[in-house]
């Protein structure tokens, strides 16, 4: 499939679930969709053969995130597909029962940003120590650096594991 193939097929399939869509260059496909259509349009992206998902990330816009998950098409086309979520009750569905593979990307974005993803069979920490604080994600705009240090060190455990890149 084409980008424009894959595009009138999305748009057939999601119809008002779509927000916006780009192509910046061959092969790279923006969709910014409603967060209601999100396991909808995950579903038909799969039954397109979007069935290799790169990663996952967020990013915080201060009243909301915005979710993204890269997807690739074969090897050749890669399509992010992109919606937000209330940040007061960041709560979406799990994609693990449609692509297997989100397992360890969701729980990423769970320990970073605090996103709680229903049905996620372990949102164990990954990255983050055991010990660390409850409720403090470190990759939100409310935290600096600092703030990260005092929590750390509140908690009792070594400054050092918290450090600027």
């Amino acid at each position: 499939m084409e980008e424009d193939e894959i595009l009138s097929e999305l748009r057939r399939q999601l119809k008002e679930g779509i927000i916006d869509v780009k192509v910046p260059r061959k092969r790279r496909i923006f969709v910014w969709i409603r967060s209601e259509a999100f396991k909808n349009a995950i579903r038909r992206l799969k039954d397109m053969g979007f069935t290799h998902i790169s990663t996952i990330t967020a990013v915080d816009l201060k009243e909301s995130f915005e979710v993204i998950y890269h997807f690739a098409y074969k090897g050749s086309i890669e399509l992010s597909l992109r919606f937000n979520i209330p940040k007061e009750n960041p709560r979406i569905p799990t994609i693990t029962d449609v692509i297997p593979g989100a397992i360890l990307y969701e729980r990423e974005v769970h320990d970073l940003f605090g996103i709680d993803f229903i049905g996620h069979p372990d949102l164990i920490p990954l990255i983050l120590p055991e010990n660390w604080p409850r409720d403090i994600y470190p990759l939100r705009k409310e935290y600096s650096l600092e703030d990260l240090r005092g929590s750390i060190l509140k908690a009792g455990r070594d400054e050092r594991r918290v450090t600027a890149q």
